[in-house]
């Protein structure tokens, strides 16, 4: 990787938390550098917040059509080559269309778009513009939860019977979009975030998860969906039963109000013979139980974990890897293959190892689904894309 990508950044502006993570991310093993962004929807708010990131004001926009439309008329050694797109939900389509048709490669928030039918016309648009799709589930580039896929992959486990996902947090519990946390008024508000609240936001991630770490798809599932806090007009909390491709039962849990809880996403695949338990609080540690034998701990940096961890791993063993090192695999993993094709070679296995368009169209069918089982009297609703 010889050459820095040139990055162009479509919100995070001040005050956007994930911004920020996806700027760390992107610079972290000096892949990119950013060039140009529309970092608000207030081109005053844009131009501070392209300043103070050092950017040269010709290349700092008030909205990010004017981006597309100016960047495109640079020329191709200069002008953006991947488009970062951190906005809310309902800012996704648009923006990420217009990159692909520009000849963007993209790298996009989840969830992926507002409804399941942009998600779909996305997918269209991205098969049709011939470049690369990046879809930040961050959680699928810690290096345990691919050591997790390995080894499910590998049949060590058996054939896989249950599968346990949990996203606690707790930071809703009270009506926290009633004062000026920004954060939770566009993820409580549906004309921003959509038919969802918890499951759109962190359900997602659960989910991906769940037929990542598994190798499964979900095809049917029973929900129960409520809103806890009284006022909030999408959900806050809820569960729901899963049914695997392979005969697999599951459970998904994903909840805003409990209480004292932070971020610990936790998912243990049960097989035959044993099974895979990581979670968030303890990143770097894999539990592998075994039926007839003890317990292991599987740790990260080691020498005995498979190729996927060790690409991914940045660290000897024993110093501990967390978000940022995560999200940066994404974002390390997309870049190596976005050069990859630039210099007409094939990416190695290890490198294409991130989540893409169709993780996307599933998260936003997931959605769909669950909110639609919630609504209905009928046990089990069809996974249906």
């Amino acid at each position: 990787m010889h050459k820095k990508l040139r990055l162009g950044m479509i919100g995070g502006g001040k005050g956007a938390f994930i911004g920020a993570v996806h700027r760390i991310a992107a610079q972290l093993d000096g892949a990119y550098e950013l060039v140009c962004g529309a970092f608000s929807s207030n081109p005053e708010k844009s131009r501070a917040c392209g300043a103070s990131l050092g950017l040269s004001p010709d290349r700092v926009y008030d909205s990010y059509q004017e981006l597309f439309r100016q960047e495109a008329q640079l020329p191709e050694d200069e002008r953006v080559q991947v488009i970062s797109i951190v906005t809310p939900n309902h800012l996704h389509f648009e923006p990420a269309r217009m990159a692909l048709e520009h000849g963007f490669h993209v790298v996009l928030d989840k969830p992926m778009t507002f409804s399941l039918q942009e998600a779909l016309e996305l997918r269209s648009i991205a098969d049709q513009s011939g470049r690369l799709f990046c879809l930040t589930h961050t959680y699928t580039g810690y290096p345990m939860v691919k050591e997790a896929r390995q080894l499910v992959a590998s049949g060590k486990l058996g054939n896989i019977r249950k599968v346990y996902v949990e996203y606690p947090q707790g930071w809703l519990s009270r009506f926290e979009e009633g004062g000026d946390n920004k954060q939770a008024s566009w993820r409580t508000d549906p004309s921003q975030s959509g038919i969802a609240g918890s499951m759109g936001d962190i359900g997602t991630h659960a989910f991906n998860l769940a037929e990542y770490v598994s190798g499964l798809q979900v095809t049917q599932l029973c929900a129960d969906i409520n809103i806890v806090v009284k006022g909030r007009k999408l959900d806050d909390d809820g569960a729901v039963l899963l049914r695997f491709d392979n005969g697999a039962s599951g459970v998904l849990i994903a909840t805003q109000v409990a209480a004292g809880e932070e971020n610990n996403l936790r998912i243990r695949v049960y097989g035959e013979h044993g099974s895979v338990d990581w979670q968030h609080a303890d990143a770097n540690t894999l539990q592998v139980k075994w039926l007839d034998r003890p317990t292991e701990l599987w740790r990260t940096g080691t020498g005995y974990v498979s190729s996927y961890a060790q690409h991914n791993a940045r660290t000897p063993a024993g110093h501990p890897e967390g978000y940022l090192e995560a999200f940066a695999n994404l974002y390390r993993n997309f870049a190596l293959c976005i050069k990859a094709e630039m210099e007409g070679e094939k990416p190695q296995k290890e490198w294409q190892d991130y989540p893409s368009i169709e993780e996307g169209v599933r998260g936003m069918a997931f959605i769909k689904n669950v909110i639609a089982s919630g609504k209905s009297d009928k046990k089990w609703t069809d996974f249906k894309v």
